[in-house]
Formats: structure tokens, sequence, C-alpha cells
């Protein structure tokens, strides 16, 4: 994650789920709050309803990837704050990513890829 950081206080991500705005599709919460400067912060928050230890490491490990692979068109001078539902124990990469650029799209965060 180039442009990107993780955020790593619970205080962090307390302030995200105070200030910011939150949208949900089936598998993932997104909230999203400005921090006014050039790189973003994510953070990934996987709660033991989801599953055991290796079941929220993985979905943890597929929220990454999803990100990092499109971080490019993710706007800058965010904090993002992702949760993971129960439902999001099972799925596959695919889903994952698909779940993560919806939410952007929804937030209004993401931009077109310019190829």
């Amino acid at each position: 994650m180039r442009f990107t950081e993780s955020l790593r206080k619970n205080r962090q991500f307390q302030e995200v789920y105070k200030t910011g705005k939150s949208r949900a599709n089936k598998y993932l919460v997104m909230y999203v709050s400005e921090n006014h400067q050039e790189k973003n912060y994510l953070g990934i928050s996987v709660s033991k309803k989801v599953g055991n230890s290796v079941v929220r490491h993985r979905v943890k490990r597929l929220v990454k990837e999803s990100y990092r692979l499109h971080e490019d068109i993710f706007n800058s001078g965010l904090i993002i704050v992702i949760t993971a539902r129960a439902s999001s124990a099972s799925i596959t990469y695919q889903e994952m990513e698909s779940a993560v650029l919806h939410l952007g799209k929804l937030h209004g965060i993401t931009m077109k890829k310019s190829e």
C-alpha cells in the first residue's frame, strides 16, 4: 500500500466511527472521514462474530488485498475503516473485491481508472 497507512490505535477507529459517514452492503460496512493530508489511512475491523482467528485473518487479508490492488482509484486525504459482517466469512476474493469497490462507489470516493 503505497499511499496508505494503517490505523492501529483504538481512538483512531473511534474518531472515524463518530465523525465519518457510513455505507454498507451485504458483506462490509465502510466508514469514511477526511484527514486533509495527501495520504489515506485504512483500518480493518473483523469481530469474533465472523469466525475463529483463521477466518478473521483471511477476511482481513482479502479486504487489504482488494484495497491495495485498486488503491490508485481511491481519492486521497481519507481515513477509511472497513468493518466485516458475519456473512463475509465464506466469500471468495472476487466477491470481496466487488464489495470493496461497491462501497467506494457508494461513498463517491473512487474515480475512473485511467488506462
